[in-house]
């Protein structure tokens, strides 16, 4: 089956992905899609280093302010969206550009999962369902996963609550781990052609530390608390996010500023090799230093020069 090529542009945080995806975008083509867990959710703007309009510069973007931020978001949920956008970007004659550094986005749609042939439960499901809705819920239910059927459990982030439940469904139904189905591994909607941004750690770390200083001068801590008094739930998977889940505390005065501070970019900067360990796992990646002059022509050649899953 042929398959239409998207264009991925992936890196750690503050590694300059927005300014090169708007050069590339008006270069080759391309309406971008967010491939962000937290671009995700409205009024979560400062946080997240959501791209403003003026940086924008007029190339749509996609999948960026589709929830609120006490909505529960699965994986899965954002492969269905995401490949529809994709799909009306193609028919409309363009070229999608998927931009961000979730690394769990980017596996769900190169390798989606088959959820196999076996029939639902209802009551299974339903058992199931409740247990996700538990404070320590989600990770009830991936540790459930990991006793039966590891090899999925490794797979499957504890976020991806619909598939974690199909998994443990498909067990209790069989008596088979869903790892040992047939068909587990689907196939990818599009092929997907992916650079990743690198550069020096320490010269990362030093971009991280800026970035945060610029955002707690944009107005991260009243970001926080606009969303707290409005009833967003301190303890809702959103606000769990880094770069609010550390403000949290200081606005209940349990931290002071500068600790605060100093917590999210130590944070921020695992974060960052946490994204670099995951990219390493995929497979066909162009990796391109940032910093370096040709670093733009790198990834238009990249992308251009042929196709790939």
């Amino acid at each position: 089956m042929n398959r239409e090529t998207c264009y991925v542009l992936t890196g750690p945080t503050a590694s300059g992905k927005t300014s090169l995806s708007i050069r590339l975008a008006k270069a080759l083509d391309c309406e971008i899609v967010c491939m962000d867990s937290m671009q995700i959710y409205r009024r979560m703007d400062i946080g997240t280093a959501k791209p403003t309009p003026a940086e924008m510069d007029g190339i749509p973007h996609h999948m960026l302010n589709v929830a609120d931020p006490d909505e529960p978001f699965s994986v899965a949920r954002y492969q269905e969206m995401a490949e529809e956008c994709i799909a009306d970007i193609h028919k409309r004659g363009k070229r999608a550009l998927l931009v961000g550094g979730t690394g769990l986005y980017l596996r769900a749609l190169r390798q989606p999962m088959a959820m196999g042939d076996v029939s639902g439960d209802e009551a299974i499901r339903a058992e199931l369902e409740a247990i996700s809705a538990r404070e320590t819920g989600k990770q009830q239910l991936h540790d459930m996963l990991q006793e039966v059927d590891p090899d999925t459990a490794a797979r499957l982030h504890l976020n991806d609550v619909r598939r974690v439940i199909r998994a443990l469904e498909v067990y209790r139904l069989t008596g088979v781990p869903f790892s040992r189905q047939p068909q587990v591994q689907g196939e990818s909607r599009f092929c997907y052609r992916v650079a990743t941004l690198i550069m020096d750690r320490s010269l990362l770390y030093a971009r991280i530390e800026k970035r945060v200083d610029q955002m707690i001068a944009q107005g991260l801590v009243d970001e926080v608390r606009d969303l707290l008094s409005s009833g967003i739930p301190a303890a809702c998977q959103a606000m769990k996010a880094i770069g609010y889940k550390e403000i949290v505390p200081y606005l209940q005065g349990e931290a002071t500023l500068e600790d605060t501070v100093s917590l999210l970019k130590l944070n921020t900067r695992h974060y960052a090799k946490r994204q670099l360990t995951w990219m390493r796992r995929e497979e066909n990646v162009c990796w391109v230093d940032a910093l370096r002059e040709d670093a733009y022509s790198t990834l238009e050649k990249w992308y251009t020069q042929g196709e790939s899953s």
